[in-house]
């Protein structure tokens, strides 16, 4: 089988759940759901972070947060971790990137991420579509374009902003131009290639150009998952999150009135919608090129969305499934089958195994991922883990006390510890979950006397998991 090329589609703050593939049947994604329906889906895929940074550096290396080390959003991956697309680069394959990145440091107040050893000949790297560095791609296409959108937008104030730009000029149609624009004229055609295409829709702040948002207007739509009093059984930071997002930063859940609600959700939906076409462009230009039979076409996210679930907006600490649990389609007509689902717990960092392994390259030296190609063609014996790890360390906007959680899921069950200081007298906290009984996490049963000993062998494991990936790669020279 010859090398296949590998097109990487990934959106920002997607859940699991905003995908007609998932079961969701308010939203519009046709194209999306076609691209299921002729390839693998996976139903339960974890990222290792619920915010973007540490959750992309795990992408890129195929490794855990707590081993790679870009622990929070504004901290860099260290030089020396190694990133697969520079794997596929020195195997021959040209590799492009268009959009966001998010690995190499902090892209605030200006900044410009700096460039890693990544292997991307073609590197149109825009982080978010709003005001910030001068090397932003989309701002310097936007302002040659249409200057006047541009001054609008960017201008302090009430006006049209960035997220309801018109549909030609929005960030997302220019994410689908510049991944088109490789597919027929940038790619160098005598090689097999990479390509990123990074979304940054369906992310707040909630807005979306005007054709899409009347696609959902006046629908009626489900509401927040959630009960009165729900989080007077969970852990108080979730409280505090309720009532101001991001340790007070955002607008919290309870400052929303139930009308605010319904709209923040028509325009999460619209920008779902958007990225759908602009994925139906993407995949109509493969088809046009004559180079769909032999590309692996990956779908996914960084991570996910409270959407009110929970009586919660955004992300942060949060480990609930409409936050670190997103949608994986993997669509490859020569070597994956068609219209087929799998139940196995999988996780972002078995992404990169998974492209070099297509691409017959070898493997990162100190990738903690499973290849996931044997699972997703059904081969008896595939390797899986039957867990799942994700962390957060105080990762997002830092709260006054830091907040550290780690996720672990398996099998039926989810547990959730909040770490405090090793020499806290304050009595433990956390969230345990039986996903076959109550699979939206409204019970929290981790002070159930019923189910002590479940908790105790979850955080037992944790531990074990913990310690199984720690980064021994360092070689050992002798005994002593």
């Amino acid at each position: 089988m010859n090398r296949p090329n590998i097109l990487l589609i990934c959106t920002d703050q997607q859940r699991f759940d905003a995908l007609g593939a998932y079961g969701n049947d308010e939203i519009d994604t046709p194209h999306l759901d076609r691209l299921a329906e002729q390839g693998v889906l996976f139903d339960n895929c974890y990222v290792q972070s619920p915010v973007c940074g540490p959750s992309r550096a795990s992408l890129m290396s195929g490794r855990y947060a707590h081993a790679h080390g870009a622990w929070a959003n504004g901290v860099g991956l260290p030089a020396h971790e190694q990133l697969f697309s520079r794997v596929l680069a020195g195997h021959g394959y040209d590799c492009g990137l268009a959009g966001k990145f998010h690995v190499a440091g902090a892209c605030f107040g200006g900044r410009l991420e700096p460039r890693l050893d990544d292997g991307f000949r073609v590197f149109r790297w825009a982080h978010d579509p709003y005001p910030g560095s001068s090397e932003n791609a989309y701002h310097r296409w936007l302002r040659a374009v249409r200057p006047d959108l541009y001054d609008a937008a960017a201008r302090p104030g009430p006006g049209a902003g960035f997220d309801a730009m018109p549909t030609e000029y929005h960030y997302s149609r220019w994410i689908g131009d510049e991944t088109i624009d490789y597919l027929r004229r940038s790619r160098d055609p005598g090689k097999p290639f990479f390509f990123v295409a990074n979304f940054f829709d369906p992310h707040h702040g909630f807005g979306a150009p005007e054709e899409y948002v009347a696609r959902y207007r006046g629908r009626t739509l489900r509401g927040p998952v959630t009960r009165d009093q729900e989080l007077a059984g969970k852990p108080p930071v979730l409280t505090e999150a309720s009532h101001r997002s991001y340790a007070g930063h955002a607008r919290g859940y309870t400052e929303y009135t139930e009308a605010e609600l319904h709209d923040v959700r028509v325009n999460y939906y619209a920008m779902v919608s958007l990225v759908d076409d602009e994925v139906g462009r993407i995949l109509a230009a493969l088809d046009e090129e004559g180079l769909a039979e032999d590309t692996l076409v990956v779908f996914t996210s960084d991570h996910g969305e409270m959407l009110g679930d929970h009586q919660l907006m955004l992300k942060g600490p949060m480990m609930y499934e409409c936050a670190v649990r997103v949608p994986l389609v993997m669509r490859w007509p020569a070597g994956l089958p068609a219209g087929e689902r799998r139940s196995e717990l999988v996780q972002w960092i078995d992404l990169a195994p998974s492209f070099l392994a297509a691409a017959g390259a070898p493997p990162l030296p100190r990738g903690q991922g499973l290849d996931l190609l044997p699972l997703a063609r059904g081969e008896r014996g595939a390797p899986v883990r039957g867990w799942a790890l994700c962390e957060y360390r105080n990762s997002g906007h830092p709260y006054d006390e830091p907040v550290h959680t780690t996720m672990l899921r398996h099998d039926r069950w989810k547990i959730v510890v909040y770490h405090g200081p090793p020499s806290t007298t304050r009595a433990r906290t956390g969230e345990l979950y039986d996903l076959e009984s109550d699979p939206v996490e409204l019970d929290n049963l981790w002070d159930d006397p019923a189910h002590a000993t479940t908790r105790a062998e979850l955080q037992e494991l944790l531990l074990d998991v913990l310690v199984a990936t720690e980064d021994r790669s360092r070689p050992r020279d002798a005994y002593w």
